[in-house]
């Protein structure tokens, strides 16, 4: 078979179309790797919401990083509520001040009556959980402190502990308002105990 030398013009043309099928390729990869970052964003600030409002956690670095860890928002609601619940039976019982501030601080995380974290919280008010439970936290926060920077970890237990404070602070003081408050020495045994699990 003899070949036919094609001409500049026809070269030209096959060079200016594989050219513009490397541009297609180039500017859809392009586009893909934009609208999968696009995604992978607005994944990331939609957890990011969803763990705010279901731990009260307000700083954006703390979410961050649990985002990366990839926390689950109801592993982070029972790490938030935990705490409070373990703060308000420190002296084996749980007052109206304390059950007050405990339901103050479920709504202030975002709980709502129909859901099941309200529910075990409601029953917990009335029957403390196994000490398992506790126990399980401490191993769940020393294994997630281990995988934050010392600010993060500083933040995080901060954040969750602000509520565990009041409600200890609840039951003292002048009609449980703070005032010349007075936290047991069972609460601050607890609250000591609360802290630990960070290192």
């Amino acid at each position: 078979m003899v070949r036919i030398p094609k001409t500049t013009g026809d070269l030209r043309d096959v060079l200016g179309k594989r050219a513009k099928a490397m541009e297609n390729k180039f500017f859809y990869e392009a586009d893909q790797k934009l609208l999968e970052n696009h995604k992978k964003l607005k994944l990331m600030k939609d957890n990011l919401a969803t763990l705010r409002k279901v731990s009260g956690i307000q700083d954006e670095g703390v979410l961050g990083k649990l985002v990366e860890l990839r926390v689950r928002p109801e592993t982070l609601a029972s790490l938030a509520v935990i705490p409070l619940v373990e703060m308000a039976w420190a002296d084996g019982t749980i007052d109206r001040r304390e059950r007050k501030a405990l339901l103050s601080a479920a709504a202030v995380i975002g709980m709502k009556k129909q859901d099941i974290d309200y529910q075990l919280l409601e029953r917990w008010m009335t029957i403390p959980p196994e000490p398992v439970l506790f126990e399980t936290w401490v191993h769940y926060v020393r294994a997630l402190s281990s995988q934050l920077e010392e600010p993060e970890k500083d933040r995080l237990r901060d954040e969750l502990l602000r509520h565990a404070r009041l409600i200890a602070d609840a039951s003292g003081g002048i009609l449980g308002l703070g005032v010349g408050s007075r936290i047991s020495r069972k609460e601050m045994t607890t609250l000591a105990r609360l802290e630990k699990a960070f290192g």
